[in-house]
This record gives C-alpha cells, sequence and structure tokens, in this order.
C-alpha cells in the first residue's frame, strides 16, 4: 500500500463560493460561505468523518480506493491505499478504521497500513458494491450496498456490521443505500434511497440496534437535489447532500424542508459537522468537459463556518 504525504497550509480561497451557483434553479433561502479546502479531484469523495482526538478530517475517494486524512490545524495531508473501492468508513475504539470496501467490511489499522479481515463478502449480484457506511450509537458499522447498473434497481440492502465480524441484514430493496444520520438522542435512524430520492427514518433503540415504524419524510426529484450523503444538527435536523441539484437540503425530523443551501460547484455527497465548520465533499464522476472546465475543483473537499454544531458519531465497538 502506497503513502502521499504532504504538508500545505489550508488556501486562501476567494468567496466567489458564495455566490448563487448557476445550476441551483430553485430559490434558495440562507446561504454558507464554502471554501475549498483540499483540491483532491477524487472522481467520487465521499464519507467525511472528523477525527477529533487527533483534529483531523478524513474521508475517502471512493474509485480511487484510499483514503485522505487532513490535519486542521496544520495543513498536513496524507493517504492510505487499500487496492479496492473504498465506499465508507469509521473510526475505531480500537484506534483502527472500518471499511467498507467493494464486498465486504474489514478493519484498517492506520499506524501499520494494513488491512485485517472482519467480515465475509456480502451475498449480492456481482454489480452490487458497499456504499454509504456509518456507526451508530449502538456501536455497530451500518452500511449500505446499491446497484452499479444503469438504470439502477433495489437489489442492494442495509447491513449492521459488529465486531465479531456478524453482518446482519436490516433492509433490502435499496437502489443506492444512503445518508444515514441519527438524532441526537440516538432514538431515530434516517437513511435514503438516492435513486427514488427517499429520505426514510425508524425508532431506533441505541443499546441493541433495533429498529421500528419504518416511516417515509421526505422524497426529492433530480431538481430539489436527490438525496446522497446526511448528516445531523444538534437541533435534531438532517441536513443531506443533493448532488443533482447542486445544494444542501435542511429538513427537520419531520420530513420539512427548512433551508436549501447552494453549494459552490456541482456535485456535493455528504456533510460532516467538524470543529465549528460543516465539511463537505463533491464528486467529479459523469461530468461532462466543459463543466470539468468551468468547475476544475470538482472531487475537492469544502468547508464553511456552520451556524450549529453537528452529532458526534460514535465509534466502532470493537475494544
Amino acid at each position: 500500500m502506497r503513502v502521499s504525504p504532504s504538508v500545505e497550509p489550508l488556501p486562501d480561497v476567494p468567496r466567489r463560493a458564495c455566490m448563487l451557483p448557476p445550476w441551483a434553479t430553485l430559490k434558495a433561502r440562507a446561504m454558507l460561505n464554502f471554501d475549498l479546502v483540499w483540491d483532491s479531484r477524487c472522481a467520487v469523495a465521499e464519507s467525511p468523518v472528523w477525527d477529533d482526538a487527533n483534529r483531523r478530517l478524513l474521508f475517502c475517494d471512493i474509485q480511487g480506493g484510499r483514503i485522505n486524512t487532513l490535519a486542521v490545524d496544520t495543513g498536513a495531508r496524507d493517504s492510505h491505499e487499500l487496492g479496492e473501492n473504498v465506499g465508507s468508513f469509521g473510526l475505531c475504539c480500537s484506534g483502527k478504521w472500518v471499511v467498507a470496501l467493494r464486498h465486504r467490511v474489514v478493519l484498517y489499522d492506520p499506524r501499520a497500513r494494513r488491512i485485517e479481515p472482519l467480515t465475509v463478502p456480502i451475498s449480492e449480484p456481482p454489480t452490487n458494491r458497499l456504499n454509504d457506511g456509518k456507526i451508530g450509537p449502538d456501536g455497530a458499522f451500518w452500511v449500505g450496498s446499491m446497484d452499479e447498473n444503469s438504470p439502477r434497481q433495489p437489489i442492494g440492502a442495509l447491513y449492521r456490521v459488529t465486531a465479531d465480524g456478524r453482518m446482519e441484514r436490516k433492509a433490502e430493496r435499496c437502489a443506492c443505500s444512503n445518508g444515514l444520520a441519527w438524532s441526537p438522542d440516538g432514538r431515530v435512524m434516517y437513511h435514503s434511497d438516492s435513486t427514488p430520492g427517499i429520505i426514510e427514518a425508524w425508532d431506533f433503540d441505541p443499546a441493541t440496534g433495533g429498529m421500528s415504524n419504518h416511516r417515509p419524510i421526505a422524497t426529492l426529484s433530480s431538481e430539489e437535489g436527490r438525496p446522497d450523503g446526511a448528516a445531523v444538527d444538534v437541533d435534531g435536523n438532517y441536513w443531506s447532500a443533493g448532488p443533482s441539484a447542486g445544494c444542501i437540503n435542511k429538513f427537520s425530523p419531520a420530513g420539512k424542508l427548512l433551508e436549501r443551501f447552494p453549494f459552490p460547484v456541482p456535485g456535493p455527497t455528504m456533510p460532516c459537522f467538524a470543529d465549528g465548520y460543516v465539511y463537505v465533499t463533491s464528486l467529479r464522476e459523469g461530468k461532462a468537459a466543459d463543466v470539468l472546465a468551468q468547475f476544475p475543483t470538482l472531487g475537492g473537499l469544502f468547508r464553511a463556518e456552520a451556524r450549529v454544531g453537528g452529532v458526534p458519531v460514535a465509534a466502532f465497538a470493537d475494544a
């Protein structure tokens, strides 16, 4: 596995980002001043994770098969190569990372730069792969799968992974599982399916990982921003990246749209609250040459000063 460390200060980016993007056809009700902090140009940058103990922001490059780290105080950067698609990941109590590779979940030791097996491969069609994942209040890693065919079919699933390697299927008929997040008290779990544009919720037992009372709370069109990755703030509101509309949508727990924040480039993929900011990853994949010429920093990591804090994400209970 290769490593590409570098140390650079965070760039001073012009405030053009606060202007309403030309593709945001829906009226924005509020603004966030996003700056570019890493011009990483990932095909699909995803799964931003705040490592508070080490004061760094981590995110993955799905197709690149790597996890990038940014030390927010010094600007130091590092990359960990895992050799295949990295759909998502989370921090472990042991100091390792739990990582969703293409068809299995592994543990990764960032100090030894070594992969350790955890689960057997998923029992799904070979054209499916693991996608969005996050650690729940129960200490388990929740991760969903997606169909890579076009058009996508609802043949994926949502899994709960525990430290003993057990991989329990918890929901089915997902075309593109996404948007995992939990309420501040850990008693509501949110999830989205990007293809039909549905955001849904369950009552959640933070002690056992039990789910009940399933209900859809919102459905979005491409023009409104089909739901991708998400995070919940301390007020309990659900922030959903809408790459199809170049925006971040903020919903109440009941699914009412409260605010729509325009994003400086088309294709935001997932927000993450961290250290007084909201960080957002973005994608380049599938963008036309003229769009890439106009927005060369697609696939980068952006941030804006947050008006509210985020719900801390739990650690994987492997120790």
